[in-house]
């Protein structure tokens, strides 16, 4: 279960020490949203930490990938690793197939239920990241190769040219790869599912 708790102090570090005190554990363990709340009439101003123990995030994560194994009946492996508030989880199963779905629909399925629940319990805006055996790092890489090949053209060419579309989570990688070219710059046009990257060519 994930517990949301209120903290409130003139100033966020009171605020701060108070969580510490009660959870007995560093800053960096901790999910905080914060809020600075400007003082009324004969009310002062003061700061609220809206805060979430990162691991009851993990123990969520890793009841529902359980609950996942038993719906499709999948002995599934995980590791899930905390790293600048962003959760990367890795599954292994006995039938991987499963899990990520033609085109790994379901993997884009799993990870995006998980956010919805977790946004939904929380309020707090919690980035999630499933691969499932290295899956999107192997179609990442063959992206590249061709991405690289498409930029060189432009770079030679001056002429633009428009990508497939892709996830959120691509067109990311994308954005960043291609802002280490030469006089190329990146657009993301389109919506929905239809919405995919230009490459430009700029002087």
């Amino acid at each position: 279960m994930i517990n949301v708790e209120l903290f409130e102090g003139k100033t966020r570090e009171d605020a701060l020490e108070k969580a510490l005190l009660k959870y007995q554990t560093e800053e960096e363990n901790l999910l905080i949203k914060e809020e600075f709340i400007e003082g009324k009439l004969f009310k002062s101003s003061k700061y609220q930490l809206k805060i979430i123990e990162k691991e009851k995030i993990k123990e969520f994560i890793q009841d529902y990938i359980n609950q996942l194994g038993k719906y499709f009946k999948l002995t599934i492996q995980h590791e899930i690793k905390e790293e600048d508030g962003i959760y990367n989880i890795l599954l292994v199963s006995n039938n991987n197939n499963i899990l990520i779905g033609k085109e790994g629909k379901n993997l884009e399925a799993i990870q995006y239920i998980i956010r919805q629940m977790l946004s939904s319990k929380t309020g707090f805006n919690i980035k999630v990241n499933i691969d499932v055996s290295n899956y999107k790092m192997k179609k990442l890489k063959n992206l590249e190769r061709e991405v690289r090949k498409i930029a060189r053209d432009v770079q030679k060419t001056k002429i633009d040219a428009s990508l497939e579309p892709m996830n959120s989570y691509e067109r990311r990688y994308i954005h960043t790869l291609i802002s280490n070219f030469d006089n190329l710059k990146t657009e993301s046009v389109g919506e929905g599912k239809e919405r995919h990257i230009i490459i430009k060519y700029e002087e």
